[in-house]
């Protein structure tokens, strides 16, 4: 997942976006933060846990439809909070007298618009990553190859897409069993050896790390492709298959230099890796 603060009306509130699941997750706290107009963030906590327990009394879905993520918080270290979706969000809003609801519904609404537009014209999500990748010290040769890693993965999800496989937790169940098979561990055992918490594992891999993730999924869609797999048992099938083409070519690549494609390195600050 990728941590991406953004604003409304000078304050900040976090937000993360799932590749996996292509789904934007905005920390609620923040939200309700800037509808009560509190300066508290620990205040505008309590204010919506009070609502939340009064609205899972109603029955409401809004409360049932959050989530709960790790989050940086003022004190740098991460944390549990309370996430929604857009959708979600625009629901509680109604819950909250507040001047500043149609305010927010409307940045809402444009933050849904700018995916809307990167969907229709991906290089305008790409030239954003970029940026954001410059900002972080990426070389610009790791910057080229996550982003052709991440055009490999795109064509691989829009295959999946057009063959009965469905956004979320089966776009998560493929991505997992590739990355098991031509890593030898699943993408949380991956992101823990790396020491990361709600981070996008792939913007903290090795170049080579980045290579193999996209020759295994390279190879699964053209198997995909050349049996036409459809539905979630023929994808998996081709999926391992992708993964274990990589495998293969990772252990021939090992043997020679002695040294493991995996890697415990990230690009986190040293004061938060394990």
């Amino acid at each position: 997942m990728k941590i991406l603060p953004t604003e409304f009306d000078g304050q900040s509130i976090r937000r993360v976006y799932d590749e996996n699941t292509e789904i934007w997750w905005f920390s609620v706290i923040d939200v309700v933060q800037v509808l009560t107009q509190q300066a508290d963030y620990q205040t505008a906590r309590k204010y919506w846990n009070k609502l939340k327990e009064r609205l899972s009394k109603e029955g409401s879905e809004s409360v049932t439809n959050c989530h709960r993520l790790k989050l940086p918080a003022a004190d740098g270290k991460n944390y549990l909070t309370d996430v929604a979706t857009a959708e979600t969000l625009l629901r509680l809003v109604q819950s909250v007298p507040s001047p500043k609801a149609e305010p927010i519904k409307l940045w809402l609404a444009k933050v849904g618009y700018e995916r809307m537009q990167e969907m229709a014209d991906p290089a305008l999500s790409l030239d954003r990553a970029r940026e954001t990748w410059q900002k972080h010290g990426r070389s610009d040769k790791w910057i080229q190859q996550r982003m052709t890693g991440q055009e490999t993965r795109n064509k691989l999800t829009d295959y999946w897409s057009e063959h009965d496989i469905k956004k979320g937790s089966e776009f998560a169940i493929l991505t997992n069993i590739i990355h098991q098979e031509w890593s030898g561990m699943s993408v949380a055992e991956h992101k823990d050896m790396k020491g990361l918490t709600s981070h996008n594992l792939r913007d903290h891999m090795s170049e080579a790390e980045l290579i193999f993730t996209a020759l295994a999924e390279l190879s699964t869609r053209q198997i995909a492709q050349s049996v036409e797999a459809t539905g979630m048992a023929e994808n998996k099938t081709a999926a391992k298959a992708g993964g274990r083409i990589a495998r293969q070519a990772r252990n021939q690549l090992e043997s020679q230099t002695g040294k493991s494609v995996i890697s415990g390195e990230s690009f986190l600050p040293s004061k938060s890796k394990k």
